[in-house]
């Protein structure tokens, strides 16, 4: 079976550039099942109801998401009412969403799981042991996980401590596409940043020239997206669905 997972999808220019080349990336690839995390798909950041159903339209199995997940307060009620939109899972009992997703493919059963880190970023419960809960709840050996963190050493921590127990563990949130992709011990397939999906010509999505200034002066700047030719950035990867073991993981990046 073989998965693609595009890295944070931004403003509208990105969702238009996914629709432009998903599927027919999908049918040249012999692509099952797609991912994308959509947290900063909304034109000004955060996700609203619009952009969720555009990346379900374009062809998203499943949406993930972020730090961003609530920063646009009408997509807050989508969260109970969609299990295809996914919100991390180690935000505390009692709030809106869920963070495990199963997709029915007939043939074998995926699933998905949203986890946020907590260096750098807010302080949720530990992703370690909210993982180990949700393991103890799953019936598939196919196993997604997002994994939506600042900290690159967390990152790859995260990444051995689930080697031989998940399918794959992908990272999203920095928006630059790391080199570290890999089959790890027991057959999870890892990689430390997926990157982005749109423009490309930016600091992570933001107009060069606002970004140069805000670190340069520390003076209040208002962020505006890039309006530069967008590039996708992808894994693909290849797994066993009986075993749930990833065979062969590969970066993509589409202009």
């Amino acid at each position: 079976m073989k998965l693609i997972f595009l890295g944070d999808v931004v403003g509208q220019a990105g969702v238009e550039f996914v629709a432009k080349n998903l599927w027919r990336l999908k049918k040249e690839l012999g692509i099952d099942v797609t991912i994308i995390n959509g947290e900063n798909s909304a034109q000004g950041n955060g996700i609203t109801p619009d952009s969720f159903e555009s990346l379900i339209r374009v062809g998203a199995d499943v949406v993930t998401t972020g730090n961003h997940c609530f920063r646009r307060k009408e997509v807050i009620p989508l969260y109970d009412k969609n299990d295809t939109l996914l919100r991390p899972a180690n935000f505390p009992d009692g709030t809106v969403g869920r963070g495990v997703t199963i997709l029915d493919l007939g043939r074998a059963q995926i699933a998905v799981v949203n986890l946020m880190g907590t260096v750098y970023l807010d302080s949720l419960d530990n992703p370690f042991t909210v993982m180990d809960n949700v393991l103890k709840e799953l019936d598939t050996p196919n196993i997604i996980v997002d994994l939506h963190a600042e900290a690159t050493a967390e990152k790859k921590a995260l990444g051995f401590y689930l080697a031989g127990k998940v399918t794959a563990v992908l990272g999203t949130h920095t928006h630059v596409q790391t080199a570290d992709e890999a089959i790890l011990e027991g057959g999870t397939a890892y990689i430390t940043d997926v990157g982005m999906t749109g423009p490309e010509i930016s600091v992570l999505g933001v107009q060069k020239e606002l970004a140069i200034e805000k670190l340069r002066t520390h003076c209040p700047v208002t962020f505006k997206e890039s309006t530069s030719p967008c590039f996708m950035n992808a894994v693909t990867v290849e797994f066993n669905e009986r075993t749930g073991r990833a065979e062969k993981i590969e970066r993509l990046i589409v202009r």
